[in-house]
């Protein structure tokens, strides 16, 4: 694959977006969670990774260009739904206080971070020039590194809380 000045602006933008929610999560979220009972620091977490359903933009032409490769677009739109159900349902279990609230939150994070990582990896493999992504590039610019983001948050969340016996 050939690199080109669309790719290099991409990647400027994706990293300085890392850079910049990378900050946010160190200096803001993870003193504002790191303390806290896994239901009040997890939920605005959780409820952040449901908006990842905006994946679904991927299999939608118009709002992405036709030819966008469906090896990228189709795997990672349904990864990302299928990492909002889990946070759907690692968010009903640590509200409801489940004995499995913990566990499920564990699938949701290693899932939902392996299908960023495949998007990341595809986006490149496949071909990806990201003015294919259409208007769904500022998803991907913005939405992927702090999303990538909330995933650490939440494995040193649980790493500091390991053996937790409660969820509240």
């Amino acid at each position: 694959m050939e690199i080109t000045s669309n790719h290099i602006h991409f990647f400027i933008s994706y990293t300085v977006a890392f850079i910049v929610f990378g900050l946010i999560g160190y200096w803001y979220l993870w003193p504002a969670v790191r303390d806290r009972t896994a239901k009040i620091a997890l939920t605005p977490l959780l409820l952040y990774a449901c908006l990842r359903v905006n994946g679904l933009m991927f299999l939608m032409p118009g709002l992405v260009a036709e030819d966008l490769p469906k090896g990228f677009a189709v795997p990672t739109a349904y990864g990302d739904l299928t990492a909002v159900i889990l946070a759907l349902g690692a968010l009903w279990s640590i509200r409801s206080e489940k004995a499995f609230a913990v566990p499920l939150l564990l699938v949701f994070n290693i899932v939902g971070l392996l299908d960023l990582v495949y998007a990341n990896i595809a986006t490149f493999t496949e071909g990806v020039d990201p003015t294919q992504l259409g208007s769904s590039y500022y998803l991907v610019v913005l939405n992927v590194p702090a999303m990538i983001v909330v995933h650490i948050i939440i494995f040193a969340y649980l790493r500091r809380h390991r053996g937790l016996p409660a969820v509240t």
